[in-house]
């Protein structure tokens, strides 16, 4: 019988997987769920908040588009989510909307279920909407869900004035730059914003180039805050947000909040002995989930405590971990995933500049635009689509 390999996420780890296995093993059932119904580009999601930049077709495509090149008895999809695995019995129960629950029986399965965007804890003020602010960062939702949402972010960031962006990591400096380079430095009758960003040290973590990237940010005027962190957040009646600053005398009240404060891992699924005490998979060289008896479940991208979170290390750990999968399946030896050897970080700071370093190398502004900020890589959605990724 056919072994089934069950990849849970349809992102760009899942998504990687799915289609090297389908494309070299000639033998296995692929079944890919997904929360939704299609592959998100989210790396453009930082420049997309702008209307007109970016459209919608550029960043997702159907994974149904993307599997349909396969035979039909050699892969499944599933659009719902992972609610329970069961490693001694290897199945997997999934939540599909609409329908009752199923379980799937597996020979191998891939957690690839990635990551959502934190969100702070907003206080009650009466005659308020309390909403904890959604962000677009991630597709935490249906592909109709994000949508909505991605369409609303771009209508409030049209009519906003003053736009708060909290949080000094990646996504918030590639946030702040790209509404810096569209608004700021404009006269309000033009257009112009105020772009303010908020972080509780320096910006990037204090990394080796943060002082580039904050050079940049303000030649693009924005007005970065190292000071405090955004300790809460309220919607007022009128409709404005008023933020509580770690610090600070006084609270800041903007048009618009933009939350970039970090990421928690898709695993709450997961039994709590294989994850560790931040909630991330452990995996071992070969990118195995430790504590797995079988030696028969696999971890990559975001649900992976190590190195970090990164599209391009995401690619490594799936490109390793289906080679890995593919030869277990044939019955030979798994091999020690390789990643980089030197970090590499890259954060565009709006579409014709970025700051980066290769290892202790830096980047020329130049080389970070070639490779990222040019296009924030919408072009590379096609190769998720025609399997040329795997």
């Amino acid at each position: 019988m056919a072994p089934t390999v069950v990849v849970l996420g349809g992102a760009y780890g899942g998504l990687h997987v799915a289609h090297y296995l389908l494309k070299n093993n000639k033998e296995a059932k692929v079944v890919l769920v997904s929360k939704t119904s299609h592959f998100f580009w989210n790396l453009a999601s930082v420049r997309a908040i702008i209307a007109g930049t970016i459209q919608d077709k550029q960043m997702f495509v159907s994974l149904a588009d993307a599997l349909s090149r396969y035979p039909k008895d050699r892969v499944e999809l599933i659009v719902g989510s992972a609610e329970a695995v069961d490693t001694t019995a290897k199945t997997v129960k999934v939540s599909v909307p609409g329908a009752a629950e199923r379980s799937f029986a597996y020979d191998q399965l891939v957690l690839a279920t990635g990551s959502r965007n934190t969100q702070l804890k907003t206080q009650s003020v009466p005659g308020a909407d309390n909403a904890s602010p959604i962000m677009p960062w991630k597709a935490d939702n249906t592909y109709e869900d994000y949508l909505a949402l991605l369409h609303s972010t771009q209508e409030k960031v049209k009519a906003a004035k003053h736009i708060v962006v909290a949080g000094g990591g990646s996504t918030g400096v590639e946030v702040a730059s790209e509404l810096g380079y569209a608004f700021a430095g404009k006269s309000v009758d033009k257009g112009g914003k105020e772009i303010v960003l908020l972080s509780s040290g320096e910006v990037l973590g204090g990394d080796t180039i943060s002082g580039s990237a904050r050079n940049e940010l303000k030649k693009l005027h924005v007005d970065v805050r190292t000071t405090g962190a955004v300790t809460a957040a309220r919607t007022l009646p009128d409709g404005r947000t008023e933020l509580t600053v770690a610090g600070a005398s006084e609270p800041v009240v903007t048009d618009l909040f933009l939350a970039t404060v970090g990421l928690t891992p898709n695993t709450d699924y997961l039994d709590a002995k294989l994850l560790n005490a931040k909630k991330y998979v452990e995996v071992d060289e070969f990118f195995r989930v430790k504590g797995v008896a079988e030696n028969n479940v696999w971890a990559v991208g975001d649900v992976v405590s190590k190195p970090r979170a990164g599209f391009i290390i995401t690619q490594k750990q799936a490109g390793g971990a289906a080679k890995n999968i593919d030869l277990v399946l044939k019955g030979k030896a798994p091999q020690p995933v390789k990643g980089f050897d030197m970090d590499i970080l890259a954060v565009a700071t709006g579409p014709s500049r970025g700051v980066g370093r290769f290892g202790s190398w830096r980047l020329p502004s130049l080389a970070v635009w070639l490779a990222k900020g040019r296009t924030l890589g919408v072009q590379m959605t096609s190769s998720y689509v025609d399997g040329s990724v795997a």
